[in-house]
């Protein structure tokens, strides 16, 4: 009965939770592993507006989730007490104010670009970006997988096999490949937990089937640009870092819309700028 009235009664009103979101969206820097601790330093210790396990179950579920990791947890808090409209609130909140500074930026890009200075700008910022990828990548690992020490790596063997060979296979390849991270989650399923769903036999080659004759659509360059990030959101799972390689993939290798400096400024805007990394988008678009 307590819970039940803790839940229908907030002590946070739905115009602090969009101030909130609007807040850290405007001034949060660090990317997604960042946002994650500041949501759960303000939301869970300092405010209370948030239990633990509340917080927890909405982690772990932005984690099973494809598509940015700080931006879904945003938008499940928001849904905890408040339901659509407080996950609608906190998204937009979230999201928009980045958003807003990348296509700024994105527009200051290409009509100054070419400019010496400009250039010396992105260089420098690219240089650093490097690094803050390289810390939230193993922020990430340790949080997604387990600590580097024996006994954790002994206890989740599996995931490691799977993580090292999609690293080896990456970096040969030079590409994220969809379908050997689709292959390794099923086949991580099967050993955990078989469902007895995948003992039909038409269900798998239909889904099979439908995907396949998506990945052969072809339309105009806005329309493959909106159908390349819905799969991008569709299929990347992780953190707002997880989706650079598809982009990458997609954006430079498979399409070429922007060559390889222009898609390094265009993470190193995404990175400089608060709130999710996969407001990259933005400045792709």
């Amino acid at each position: 009965m307590d819970e039940q009235l803790s839940k229908s009664k907030p002590i946070y009103s739905l115009f602090d939770l969009t101030k909130y979101f609007l807040k850290l969206g405007t001034w949060g820097f660090g990317g997604p592993v960042a946002l994650v601790g500041y949501m759960h330093r303000d939301l869970v210790e300092n405010k209370g507006w948030l239990k633990e396990e509340e917080y927890k179950e909405g982690l772990a579920l932005a984690q099973l989730a494809p598509g940015p990791l700080a931006a879904q947890l945003g938008i499940y808090i928001g849904f905890v007490h408040y339901g659509l409209i407080g996950a609608t609130f906190a998204g937009l909140a979230f999201v928009v104010p980045s958003f807003i500074m990348v296509v700024l930026l994105g527009m200051a890009y290409q009509l100054y670009g070419g400019l010496a200075w400009m250039q010396a700008v992105f260089y420098s910022v690219g240089a650093a970006v490097i690094g803050i990828i390289a810390m939230s990548a193993y922020k990430l690992t340790v949080k997604s997988i387990s600590k580097f020490e024996i006994a954790a790596i002994k206890s989740n063997w599996l995931l490691w096999v799977f993580y090292i060979v999609g690293i080896i296979i990456t970096v040969i390849t030079e590409r994220e490949e969809i379908l050997l991270f689709l292959t390794c989650g099923i086949l991580y399923m099967l050993v955990k937990a078989m469902p007895q769903w995948i003992r039909k036999p038409t269900i798998l080659p239909a889904a099979i089937l439908i995907s396949t004759e998506f990945w052969k659509y072809d339309g105009k360059t806005l329309e493959e640009i909106a159908w390349f990030f819905t799969k991008a959101g569709a299929f990347v799972f992780g953190s707002g870092l997880a989706i650079v390689p598809f982009l990458h993939g997609g954006v430079v290798t498979e399409f070429g819309w922007l060559n390889e400096k222009q898609f390094v400024d265009a993470v190193a805007v995404a990175m400089i700028t608060p709130g999710p990394v996969v407001i990259t988008v933005g400045f792709i678009g």
